[in-house]
């Protein structure tokens, strides 16, 4: 989700493509938000990159995946 939101997609078009209700993503992204204590995708987006969970130099950027929770 986080990939999607560095990129600039939209909450109708991550939802599509997670298989998530568009209030489902608006909750994961709010969820961020809170943990990041950040206001908005892009101050997410920035405090992900300066802690490295963002990769340096390349596009689209993809989140490391020693960050990656895998969830059964």
């Amino acid at each position: 989700m986080l990939e999607g939101i560095a990129v600039g997609t939209s909450t109708v078009e991550l939802a599509a493509s997670l298989y998530l209700s568009r209030k489902g993503v608006e909750y994961r992204i709010g969820l961020m938000l809170r943990q990041f204590q950040v206001p908005n995708r892009v101050a997410l987006v920035s405090r992900a990159h300066s802690i490295g969970m963002l990769t340096v130099g390349t596009w689209p950027p993809r989140v490391p995946k020693h960050f990656v929770v895998q969830t059964d």
